[in-house]
């Protein structure tokens, strides 16, 4: 039996939603902690729900009885996660839990089954635990930074934070041996044209967004060298053969000087591969970034612009202006790069007049796409404490997920999809003017459907 069997709680083929969409990939932050342990002498098994079932898991789990089982927990597998624990407990497996959803709700989850939550990273986390869980077992854990468990009386304990790993190029690269990246690759050619495979730069955020989740790497920034990470990127090319590859970092140019060296590295080794990837307006204000993005490969880029209100963003503290945000657009657009946008309705505070400054905001800096959400509240972030004692849940905990959180006070649901209809109803209308196309009437005529029925839905507020 291996020391720990590691897995996490999302399951493409039960999703119907994203397989209609289809741009999976596997868990690379289970992958760096394959690699780490296997590393460091210990032997581990690593079960990728994302294109497994659930049956084959609760089979592995049956198989060998007893063993260590870490699971990684988002917003969105909660419910899916407790069946997990259950099923491992039945079968005496000791359960040991990581990521954002577990350690913003540690004592939850372990009244739930679960053994550890392990907080922040957990890397050299478990090469202490998991040593310990087989001398002393799950209760006598006080010495180890990093974890909520149970002690003998069954009170949950919480010991001290563990300091980050300070150099990142002192991780190995992720254990993409563990898992079926052809297979990723095949669904993506499949489905896209290209196969993509995806990496991390750096880790963390320090940007202090309301409503943004910190909970596994604080507000703190770590980048990895650019030689190390152009070995990895020249390994993934040389070793998987994809079309393109995904940098998962929260802000992928939040550095120049390291953008403009890692450039030059791929550029000197022949190596470039086409990408997308995430980063912020204020980071992008610069033709020489641009320039560079583009000379690399980048293709797409995917801009937080959440409101089109100053307003709003500044109750954001978004730290950005929209006229950065539109000036960013346009300026990769020129460089030939596709803009992908982030908006989110109904954060504290939004008004009619908001509203219609986002509609008209999107209509200026025109992105490629755009895609909108309603804010929730996730546990532990400013934008929790704000709106905390209006916060009601009108589902089970243990089937809901932070974004069934009812605020209310505010506008309904149908109240935000009348908005959506509005925006998407103009920007149509907008660019069916400018091409010329003759269907800027139809599309004036939904959008001013839309916003009588958003302003019929006014009065309509959570209760």
């Amino acid at each position: 039996m291996a020391d720990i069997l590691l897995t996490h709680g999302y399951f493409l083929y039960e999703d119907e939603k994203e397989q209609q969409i289809m741009r999976p990939y596997p868990p690379l932050g289970l992958l760096y902690l394959s690699a780490y342990l296997k590393r460091a002498g210990f032997s581990v098994d690593l079960y990728d729900s994302t294109l497994g079932d659930r049956q084959t898991l609760t089979a592995c789990l049956a198989a060998e009885p007893g063993g260590v089982l870490g699971i990684y927990t988002n917003l969105m597998t909660r419910r899916s996660v407790l069946d997990m624990i259950a099923c491992a407990k039945a079968q005496g497996w000791q359960v040991v839990l990581g990521g954002p959803e577990a350690a913003n709700y540690p004592v939850e989850y372990l009244a739930r089954g679960a053994d550890v939550v392990v907080i922040g990273e957990g890397e050299e986390t478990l090469i202490e635990l998991l040593p310990a869980l087989r001398d002393r077992g799950p209760h006598h854990l006080h010495g180890i930074p990093g974890l909520w468990f149970r002690d003998e009386g069954g009170c949950a304990v919480e010991t001290p934070p563990r300091p980050q790993i300070a150099g990142l190029d002192a991780l190995p690269w992720p254990d993409r041996a563990a898992v079926d990246i052809p297979e990723y690759i095949r669904i993506w050619r499949t489905h896209h044209g290209m196969g993509s495979v995806n990496l991390i730069t750096a880790r963390g955020c320090p940007y202090k967004c309301r409503w943004c989740s910190h909970a596994v790497f604080g507000y703190s920034h770590r980048r990895r060298s650019f030689l190390d990470c152009a070995d990895e990127l020249e390994a993934i090319r040389d070793t998987y053969r994809p079309d393109q590859v995904w940098y998962a970092d929260d802000v992928f140019t939040i550095h120049h000087g390291w953008l403009t060296g890692y450039a030059a590295e791929l550029k000197r080794r022949n190596v470039k591969l086409p990408f997308e990837t995430i980063s912020r307006a204020d980071r992008m204000m610069k033709e020489e970034v641009l320039e560079t993005l583009a000379e690399m490969g980048c293709y797409r880029i995917w801009i937080g612009s959440e409101s089109g209100s100053q307003r709003v963003l500044d109750a954001m503290q978004r730290g950005v202006t929209v006229e950065q945000v539109q000036w960013a657009t346009r300026a990769a657009q020129r460089h030939g790069i596709q803009v992908g946008m982030f908006l989110m309705w109904g954060y504290e505070g939004e008004t009619l007049e908001d509203i219609e400054a986002t509609i008209d905001h999107v209509k200026k800096a025109n992105p490629d796409i755009f895609l909108t959400t309603v804010a929730y509240p996730i546990k532990n972030t400013p934008f929790y404490s704000a709106v905390a004692e209006r916060v009601r849940l009108d589902r089970p905990w243990e089937e809901a997920s932070d974004r069934d959180y009812v605020i209310v006070g505010r506008h309904s649901r149908s109240y935000y999809r009348h908005a959506d209809r509005w925006l998407r109803s103009e920007v149509a209308a907008f660019r069916s003017e400018t091409a010329g196309d003759g269907a800027s009437a139809g599309h004036r005529e939904e959008a001013a459907q839309a916003r009588d029925a958003l302003l019929a839905a006014a009065e309509e507020r959570e209760v």
